[in-house]
């Protein structure tokens, strides 16, 4: 059954199929081979329209339809700006500057793509200038792309919370730390190459720039305002605070900078439309080969064959942070996330590992895949955005993944990197 299975989903891969359609025809394989034909496949429709019910996955469009209308708009480039102005004139602070956009950017868009685009577009041009190589700049802006996704609102942590059944509020502050460590780590090695280059710095930005600067972006840095205080602020849930986020940036790129037209407002809920309608796809359709391989055991022959039962946690982690990452490098996260969750579920209850930690590791890991070849789904991003050859966009990937693998490690053996704020939030009084 198994060989079946895989074998079938393969074949397609390598004809080219987009990956939704191996997952319904795997699915569909394996719904065979438990009973006999496909008399009962209202189940496996069942368990599809199971997959994109709970009202957690709202949050995901929302979120992708505010990222969209802030790239199109101004309030990606002030956000920029501002940290150009208190950055740029430090040895390595182009770069720097870059890490933290793609930080700010990340905690009002949750997605590793849009952030290449949005931080990517415009900051590119202007570290070719100051003297970084084109694969330093192409690695850098790929793999700091990572912390879009550990930052909340994290897409990737929105999928895991609905799948594993885990508090999406926890997993988003579980994120920050190990986001902001990861930026912390990225500008050290930003500073140390630049010096090693002698990579010239630029003119300081005088305080008075600085201060409109600052004005500029005073609206659109309500948005980490609206997520992270309305939601631990306890007025809004994570599904509600992405709505407010759509409001919010409708009220800013439309009434407030007047940057986006109604036309361009049509096009860019299409664009949403069409990329939200893939993800559900997924989502459904990796919830009912889910549901198959389950039927099927063969999670528990897997991860017998591995000898998993007799790990205990420390080993546990490092073998689910093996299977996303390698998972990832291949295949896109959502559906490495929708595919790989429930097989290890089990055994991270068994051992008593917190789903919040694991969840945060599973992201992490998900997110470094992303950007590692050869499949890595943000450098084909890069591709297309910045028309480079592959080769030139990976060239100087390794000192990032090895960063990244590094963080990853830290959260196996100091989980409180990324456990304190949400222990402390889960302490205070009324929590």
């Amino acid at each position: 059954m198994t060989a079946a299975i895989l074998g079938t989903m393969v074949v397609l891969l390598l004809l080219g199929f987009p990956m939704m359609v191996p997952l319904i025809v795997g699915s569909m394989v394996g719904f065979v081979g438990i009973f006999g034909g496909l008399g009962q496949l209202e189940t496996l429709v069942q368990q599809v329209i199971a997959g994109i019910q709970p009202a957690s996955l709202v949050a995901v469009p929302m979120f992708i339809f505010a990222a969209d209308l802030m790239t199109r708009g101004q309030s990606a480039e002030r956000l920029i700006d501002l940290v150009m102005s208190f950055l740029g004139h430090m040895k390595g602070g182009l770069a720097i500057s870059t890490a933290g956009a793609c930080t700010m950017f990340g905690a009002v868009s949750g997605s590793t793509q849009a952030t290449v685009v949005a931080v990517g577009g415009p900051l590119r041009p202007r570290l070719l200038k100051a003297g970084y190589s084109d694969s330093f700049t192409l690695a850098l802006i790929v793999n700091a792309s990572d912390i879009a996704f550990l930052i909340p609102p994290s897409i990737g942590m929105i999928i895991y919370g609905v799948v594993s059944g885990t508090s999406i509020s926890e997993l988003f502050l579980a994120g920050i730390g190990p986001g902001l460590l990861i930026l912390l780590l990225f500008s050290i090695y930003s500073y140390i190459y630049a010096v090693r280059h002698d990579v010239p710095v630029e003119e300081p930005a005088t305080w008075a720039e600085r201060g409109r600067a600052m004005r500029r972006a005073l609206w659109p840095l309500g948005f980490p305002v609206i997520i992270i205080g309305g939601i631990y602020g306890g007025i809004f849930s994570p599904t509600e605070a992405a709505a407010a986020c759509v409001l919010y940036a409708l009220v800013l790129e439309l009434i407030i900078f007047r940057e986006l037209s109604l036309k361009q407002l049509y096009s860019t809920a299409k664009s949403t439309g069409l990329i939200t309608a893939v993800v559900f796809i997924l989502v459904g359709a990796g919830t009912a080969f889910s549901y198959v391989i389950s039927f099927a055991q063969i999670p528990q022959a897997i991860l017998g064959g591995i000898g998993i039962d007799g790990m205990g946690p420390y080993g546990v982690l490092f073998t689910i942070s093996i299977a996303f990452f390698i998972g990832c490098m291949f295949v896109d996260p959502i559906v490495v996330i929708l595919i790989l969750v429930p097989i290890f579920a089990p055994v991270v209850q068994d051992v008593g590992l917190d789903p919040v930690l694991v969840g945060t590791i599973i992201t992490l890991q998900v997110a470094i895949g992303s950007a590692t070849p050869p499949f890595g789904c943000d450098i084909f991003t890069a591709i297309a955005v910045f028309k480079r050859p592959y080769w030139e966009v990976i060239r100087g990937t390794p000192p990032f993944i090895a960063i990244l693998l590094g963080v990853s490690v830290l959260l196996i053996f100091v989980p409180q990197i990324a456990l304190f704020l949400r222990d402390l939030a889960i302490a205070q009084p009324g929590a």
